[in-house]
């Protein structure tokens, strides 16, 4: 009788025919506590999106409201090879083809054909400032060509294996985009150096860079943002090793030198600097 009176309390629980009420509570009250539910999460909802919306307006779609970043912009190479480390055989074509596959991929916008078709002639060693009207934006902005025929020797049209096959290579340098960044004053345009590591110094030989002095044309900047500023060339500093050290590692540091661009920090190894090993071999 006991298992019974238990097992009838339970069907009582799930469903009791004298109160009709299921789990406990009746229709109207599920009713209730489902209808309070409801307004309630649609009231949560309603306050997400009017934040959201609220928050969304006080963005511009072309520029970051707030800037949080570094004062010094990174560097980059190309080709940067594994772990920043250059090693190929001059015999070894499949070695060192890959490096100057790279850099065809990576300098093919700079196609004279193309820069003439999407970019404007600009005038030399001044900033291209597009200012907007008040609330009015000056969109789409216009951008600079930048040519890989400034590069020189290390264009690849001339050689098309970029001085790898003869032991005197080319590395092309970038310097980060940011928003806004004015890099010189006083007319003065940064620049690249380069040189060896100090247990290296006496290896690296003589460096050539172009365009020349190794310099990033003020007519570049300031960059207004990828949405802003669609067809923008990024500038581009090469260097060639005329006479390294073969056969040995040699480490090697650039760094971007600039009368309004504070030196980099220790912590950020790409902060205004890059290092890379570059290692010629000749021997089969």
């Amino acid at each position: 009788m006991a298992k019974d009176a238990e097992k009838s309390t339970w069907k009582d629980f799930i469903w009791n025919p004298r109160t009709r009420e299921f789990c406990g509570r009746t229709a109207s009250s599920w009713g209730l506590i489902l209808l309070f539910y409801l307004v309630f999460y649609i009231f949560l909802a309603g306050m997400f999106c009017l934040t959201m919306y609220v928050m969304l307006q006080t963005l511009d779609d072309h520029k970051p409201t707030w800037q949080d970043r570094l004062g010094t912009p990174g560097m980059m190479i190309r080709p940067r090879g594994e772990a920043m480390e250059i090693i190929y055989n001059t015999h070894n074509t499949e070695s060192w083809d890959m490096y100057a596959k790279t850099l065809d991929n990576f300098l093919s916008p700079y196609n004279i054909s193309l820069q003439a078709e999407k970019n404007d002639e600009c005038t030399p060693d001044q900033y291209f400032i597009q200012a907007d009207s008040g609330d009015v934006k000056n969109n789409p902005k216009r951008s600079c060509q930048f040519n890989r025929t400034l590069l020189q020797e290390c264009s690849g049209l001339d050689d098309r294996t970029y001085g790898y096959q003869a032991g005197k290579p080319c590395i092309i340098i970038k310097l980060n985009r940011v928003i806004g960044m004015l890099p010189g004053k006083d007319g003065q345009a940064p620049f690249v150096t380069c040189g060896a590591k100090k247990e290296d110094s006496d290896k690296i030989g003589e460096v050539a860079y172009y365009p020349e002095n190794g310099t990033f044309n003020l007519m570049y900047y300031p960059y207004y943002g990828k949405k802003a500023q669609v067809n923008y060339s990024q500038p581009l500093v090469a260097i060639k090793f005329l006479n390294i050290t073969l056969n040995e590692d040699i480490n090697i540091e650039c760094r971007i030198i600039s009368n309004n661009i504070p030196p980099g920090s220790e912590r950020d190894k790409f902060a205004g600097k890059v290092s890379f090993k570059l290692r010629i071999n000749t021997r089969n």
